[in-house]
Order: structure tokens, then sequence, then C-alpha cells
């Protein structure tokens, strides 16, 4: 059974589940669309000597149903698990361009953060994983705060509610975590 934990106490949580451990340490950090996952993730960075975020967001592409997994894998987490540095593009979706490119060194910690970071199809060895936990409501009112481009509020439409469902629906990941997070507007 997950944990449940509050905005202001999962950043020194997690340090603590990471307390004395060595090597890449993965955090994944989960929850539907505008729930705070970035927000969250950065605080919990700030809390991590040395570490580094990777958004699920830059491996979204035009064409690719929410986001390439293979090309996670192929980049990030394979290089990590040898020992290697990863390196990727972050992805402009409306432009469908990318832009700089990203180094991850190996030997820290790594937070992945995302609609569907912790997704059991990628075969990521988490060392703490969180469910961000936002109603609806809220989240959708941030959406359409945050992502007036037409072009976006299309992408949620056509791809990513119908596919953050999806995920939910078939995976239930808020089941199988270490910590639920509950996020509320005023916390942020």
């Amino acid at each position: 059974m997950p944990e449940r934990l509050s905005l202001a106490a999962a950043p020194d949580w997690v340090a603590a589940r990471l307390h004395g451990r060595t090597g890449t340490r993965w955090v994944g950090v989960d929850g539907l669309g505008a729930a705070g996952k970035s927000t969250l993730a950065h605080r919990i960075a700030a809390v991590l000597p040395g570490a580094r975020i990777v958004k699920v967001d830059d491996f979204g592409r035009v064409g690719v149903r929410g986001w390439d997994r293979a090309l996670f894998v192929a980049v990030v987490l394979e290089p990590l698990l040898a020992g290697r540095p990863a390196r990727y593009q972050r992805w402009d979706l409306v432009a469908d361009a990318g832009r700089d490119w990203v180094e991850v060194p190996p030997g820290g910690p790594v937070l992945v953060e995302g609609v569907s970071a912790t997704d059991d199809r990628v075969p990521v060895p988490w060392d703490v994983t969180l469910w961000l936990d936002v109603p609806a409501a809220e989240r959708e009112r941030r959406i359409r705060t945050r992502d007036t481009d037409p072009a976006l509020l299309e992408r949620w439409r056509t791809d990513w509610w119908p596919s953050e469902q999806a995920y939910a629906a078939a995976q239930q990941p808020w089941t199988r975590v270490d910590a639920v997070v509950t996020g509320n507007d005023s916390a942020w």
C-alpha cells in the first residue's frame, strides 16, 4: 500500500529514501496532465545534490501517441544503466522540431517526470516512485490557463487526455507507487 504524503513532505521523504544509496538513482514522478509533476520534480531535485530531471514531454513527437518510450530507453535508460552519459534532444511539440541537447551524467539522482513516467512497459529500475493526485477540475483549469495555443489544446483533446485515461485505467499506477502525493492549488 503506497504511503500518502503532502506536497511539503514529499521532497524530504524522497531524500530520506535515497539516503545512503550510490550510483544512478531513479525517481519517477507520475500523475495525470497538469497535476504539478514538473513543480514537484524541481522541488525534489532541489534537495538531491546533482539531481537531473528528464521530462517525458521531451520524448513527445507528432504521430506518436503519448511519448516515445523506445527513444527514452535507447538514449536515456540504456546509457545510464551501462554507466555512460545519456544524451537526448528536447522537443518542441508545437513546432515539431528539436531544441537544445541535454546530457545526463551517470551516478546521480535522475528524476523522470511526466504522464506515465512510471509506465510498467519501460524497464526503469526505480528506487522511488510517486503518483501526484490532483482533482480533475483543478487539472483542467490549469491546462486551459497554461496551454492557450490552439494546437496544444487540440493535442490535449485528441491525444493526451485519451492516452492518459487509457494508461490510468490499464495500469492504475497509484496502486503500485511508493507514495501518493496529494496536491492542491493553494499548496503550489
